[in-house]
């Protein structure tokens, strides 16, 4: 029996300004698009985990579509959170029946999802998390959809970064919606310290 076993991806998938925000400067994300053409359902038919910071988790984790949303996003909403979560905090420690929150170790506990088996891993943020996971070179592949608006002010993507990485651009996708859906992979080597 082979023990090829393919180790599972964590794939940062979000939008982002022309500017490089990933929210306005009061949280918002009205500027979001979603794009039918995007093909959303799909990649979410792709993972089975999604990893939150706590701030993350408590705006959006078990968030309810209104009444109001089309049939499509409560469709969305019902296959995100069937999939399993845990939540990344410094200061709740509870596992609550929604999601197991992971308070220290991170690049051990992540490094145990990734070699479970099973579909790719979802890190949805928020910046924090996200900064530690780039910096940790915890993240394979970056799923950026750049979307045709520029705040000028607001909460940006990457903050705080201690070492440069190469890319390898995978695919580039234009919608109609004027969104730019940008994929690269980082293949694992080394930080590059050399500017």
């Amino acid at each position: 029996m082979s023990n090829n076993v393919k180790q599972r991806r964590i794939i940062l998938d979000l939008a982002i300004t022309l500017d490089g925000f990933i929210e306005g400067k009061n949280g918002e994300v009205d500027w979001c698009v979603m794009d039918p053409d995007m093909g959303f359902t799909q990649f979410l038919n792709e993972i089975d985990t999604i990893l939150y910071g706590r701030k993350s988790y408590d705006l959006w984790g078990q968030y309810i579509p209104k009444e109001e949303d089309s049939e499509e996003e409560k469709e969305i909403w019902k296959l995100v959170h069937s999939k399993e979560k845990y939540v990344f905090s410094r200061t709740q420690t509870n596992t609550d029946n929604q999601a197991i929150f992971i308070n220290e170790n991170i690049l051990e506990e992540v490094n145990k999802l990734k070699n479970q088996p099973g579909k790719d891993i979802w890190l949805y943020g928020g910046s924090s998390l996200i900064t530690t996971f780039i910096n940790s070179g915890l993240v394979d592949e970056f799923r950026l959809s750049v979307h045709p608006i520029v705040l000028g002010e607001g909460k940006p993507l990457f903050v705080d970064i201690k070492q440069r990485m190469n890319l390898n651009m995978v695919n580039i996708r234009k919608f109609s919606s004027g969104v730019v859906q940008l994929i690269y992979h980082w293949n694992g080597n080394e930080f590059l310290t050399e500017p």
